[in-house]
């Protein structure tokens, strides 16, 4: 299976997102990363489902949505209503295996997101109930940071969960993705790599094609 590339519109241009989502699609992305952020949960504030509802009328790829608020479980069915797969942090105060299952009745794909602080082992219970894993490599909240190397050696704990007990999940990374980065996340089980400065600050579709053939 080839790398799954899912850009983050974070580091897009807001006033030009519709011609930036083009782009995108254009250079080969797999779906669009979308981080939804309440200033609670994290120290910054982007945008919320009827930004995201837009987006999906003028998007041809899946939307993957990062909720990084406080007891998501409240927001379920307003974000399905616009998600393909959709996620949300382990560490936000929510009952993990209530809100997998809700997202999954309300027919969205479940992922179950973890920060630095959080160890992969944490989680191995919920696998069964997650279509996608996630594993920030950076703190949430802010783009451009630099990528944590302890990421790796969660990617590979769960990887070999995830193989071992034969489930069929998405491994995804994010934070702090350039060529280099990639290349080691993909070593160690990667299966989607989100990036945003690296894809928007340089040949787009030079750069996706790259990580795309890790």
């Amino acid at each position: 299976m080839s790398v799954k590339i899912s850009p983050s519109v974070l580091t897009s241009d807001f006033l030009e997102l519709g011609r930036d989502i083009k782009r995108l699609e254009k250079a080969g992305a797999d779906m669009l990363h979308l981080d939804v952020m309440d200033g609670i949960f994290v120290p910054n504030i982007s945008f919320g489902p009827a930004v995201i509802k837009s987006i999906r009328k003028h998007s041809s790829v899946p939307l993957d949505i990062h909720l990084m608020i406080d007891r998501p479980h409240r927001y379920l069915k307003e974000f399905s209503e616009c998600a393909d797969y959709l996620g949300f942090h382990y560490e936000a105060g929510s009952d993990i295996a209530e809100t997998l299952s809700e997202i999954r009745r309300l027919g969205c794909k479940s992922c179950l997101t973890i920060k630095p602080c959080t160890a992969a082992e944490e989680i191995f219970d919920f696998l069964p109930l997650c279509d996608m894993v996630l594993v920030m490599s950076v703190e949430p909240g802010f783009g451009g940071q630099k990528f944590l190397v302890s990421a790796l050696d969660k990617l590979r704990a769960l990887k070999k969960e995830i193989t071992d007990k034969g489930y069929n999940i998405l491994l995804e990374v994010d934070g702090g993705i350039n060529k280099q980065t990639a290349s080691d996340a993909v070593k160690a089980g990667a299966d989607v790599l989100v990036a945003g400065s690296f894809l928007f600050s340089g040949d787009m579709e030079q750069n996706i094609a790259y990580l795309k053939n890790l």
